[in-house]
């Protein structure tokens, strides 16, 4: 055991040494625009919180209530006696959402992905991701026994090759991203679905960063680019901008998420999605079917954040998205910068390697629609002196 721990410990001093030591920094309010940590108030830029409905008055009463009619828990599985109504009732919900015939939930949509490739695919087969997709993602690949492409972040030359390249495969799964989680970068999903359509492929897409408010009706990254009715197979999660809880899901047509929750490992073996928070999630997308506010507001947000940051002369990934990275490329400095930040009463991350690709580190701020407009210009006046006592503006 020793000398597991100085192997251990040696790998942890390194990880310091290079810059890349991530530390948990706790919380001791609601998840809201404004947090309390270390005892003082800080304006928050770095949560999924992307509609502000994390600490929504409405959803904890609705949470109260669902504690009240359904319990804690299920303290079982989807198959033994953890189905209740509301389960099946918020799949058909989710998959009228997104224009899907059929949905199936996880404990996350981590889960979603794990259990989806192996259940679906043999080594008859083959998986074509992109470069940047979700570590969710690929670790799903890695537990499938079909054979594995990879191209470059959304390199539509490079995947149409590898799809001449395998048309002896069985099945082809084309798995991608809707959302980049750490550019803001919205997939070339037509472009995909065309390619996919030609040479006879399946397209999977992770909308976790985009299901809620991307879209004119909030139905993610495949309505922002004109797809609804071509993607085959959708994984997200509620744990982001549908209240920010947990749990996730996979929707498909009828026969994939049959065979899901057949064999689908995760779906299988753990525990059914928490009553309350099946229960939210039906009012959630309710709420976000009757108004556009939220998704209005925070596409206000996103805009003049990202043009405002911009002129103090940072450099950011270009988008539309509410994730705005602002790139620094060295990993300390994006670490010291964050620290800095927060010492101004804002609360960021800094991310780097292996989050990022090395040398290409980075402060991602995420904007919620419970921002308001001073808040926004607080951020950025802090960025400015901060900015301004690291030269980097």
């Amino acid at each position: 055991m020793k000398k597991i721990q100085a192997h251990i410990n040696s790998i942890l001093a390194q990880i310091q040494e290079d810059g890349l030591f991530k530390n948990e920094r706790i919380i001791t309010s609601e998840q809201q625009s404004e947090i309390i940590t270390n005892n003082k108030s800080a304006l928050n830029f770095c949560s999924n919180n992307y509609l502000g409905l994390s600490n929504n008055k409405k959803l904890i009463q609705y949470a109260k209530d669902a504690l009240d009619k359904y319990g804690f828990g299920m303290s079982s599985v989807r198959f033994i006696c953890g189905t209740q109504d509301i389960h099946k009732e918020l799949e058909l919900k989710v998959s009228k959402f997104i224009n899907q015939e059929d949905t199936i939930l996880y404990s996350s949509c981590f889960d979603a992905n794990g259990g989806l490739f192996e259940t679906l695919l043999s080594d008859d087969d083959a998986i074509i991701s992109d470069q940047l997709n979700h570590a969710s993602i690929i670790d799903g690949i890695r537990l499938s026994k079909a054979k594995r492409f990879r191209y470059e972040n959304s390199n539509m030359n490079q995947l149409e090759q590898i799809l001449k390249d395998t048309q002896s495969s069985h099945i082809r799964l084309i798995s991608t991203d809707g959302v980049f989680s750490m550019d803001g970068f919205i997939a070339n999903l037509k472009d995909i679905c065309s390619l996919a359509e030609k040479y006879n492929a399946l397209v999977h897409v992770d909308d976790s960063h985009a299901t809620g408010f991307v879209g004119v009706n909030g139905k993610g990254s495949i309505e922002h680019c004109n797809v609804l009715d071509k993607i085959d197979i959708i994984t997200s999660t509620f744990g982001k901008a549908l209240g920010g809880a947990s749990g996730g899901f996979t929707s498909s047509n009828n026969e994939i998420i049959s065979l899901l929750r057949q064999r689908s490992r995760p779906y299988l073996f753990s525990n059914s999605l928490a009553p309350v928070i099946t229960y939210c999630t039906i009012k959630v997308i309710d709420l976000i079917n009757k108004s556009n506010d939220l998704r209005e507001k925070l596409n206000k947000n996103t805009l003049y954040f990202r043009s405002e940051i911009q002129k103090l002369g940072f450099k950011i990934k270009k988008g539309i998205h509410p994730i705005v990275p602002i790139m620094l490329n060295d990993a300390k400095l994006a670490k010291n910068i964050a620290k800095d930040m927060l010492s101004e009463g804002i609360y960021v991350v800094g991310f780097s390697y292996p989050v990022v690709p090395k040398n290409q580190a980075r402060i991602r701020v995420q904007i919620s629609a419970s921002h308001s407009i001073e808040q926004l210009d607080s951020a950025l006046n802090a960025f400015k002196i901060i900015g301004g006592k690291y030269n980097i503006i």
